[in-house]
């Protein structure tokens, strides 16, 4: 018996299918890929959208407004005193982290959009963690942790790939993590 994949994965998987589309998708199409109707494709994109993801409703179908990008999946391990230092000198170097991943041994994939584009984003995310209620999800992988970062072309991530290394935060992406 086939699972529903829960709201989260679903929007994630619609973000996906709206950004590698080379057309835009209607709702309708969103809605049989992933199993929903329509309307729920129709709440998931209003949710997208409070999230900060530019999405457009065309006459066609959705369409993401954002200009093509480069992204590349990062692997990095510090320390909870080090995640200012991490996020800044993506954001400074003209990246945009999209996400935040964690591979648990026991509770599997997790992962969370940050969508952080500047120092604005980045004390705002460092303020909410200084509240106390909520921990960085590298604490239950001993500091590793994944992110997609986005810039406006491969120089822009090949830069944030060697000061990363620089700063001895990138860690080996292992073969098997490379499509994740």
């Amino acid at each position: 018996m086939e699972t529903a994949m829960n709201g989260t994965d679903r929007r994630k998987q619609i973000l996906s299918m709206i950004r590698g589309a080379t057309k835009p998708l209607s709702g309708s199409d969103l809605g049989k890929k992933t199993g929903v109707s329509r309307q729920v494709v129709v709440q998931d994109i209003a949710l997208l959208r409070t999230e900060g993801y530019p999405i457009v409703a065309t006459a066609r179908g959705y369409i993401l407004n954002e200009a093509r990008q480069a992204v590349r999946l990062f692997k990095v391990r510090h320390g909870n005193d080090q995640t200012e230092e991490e996020l800044t000198t993506i954001v400074d170097m003209g990246g945009c982290i999209l996400d935040v991943m964690v591979n648990h041994r026991i509770y599997g994939k997790m992962s969370a959009p940050l969508n952080i584009k500047n120092r604005r984003d980045v004390q705002r995310f460092m303020d909410n963690l200084k509240s106390g209620k909520s921990t960085p999800l590298l604490n239950v992988t001993s500091g590793y942790h994944f992110h997609h970062i986005a810039a406006e072309q491969e120089d822009i991530l090949n830069e944030i790939e060697a000061a990363l290394k620089e700063k001895n935060f990138l860690a080996e992406l292992l073969p098997y993590e490379q499509h994740d």
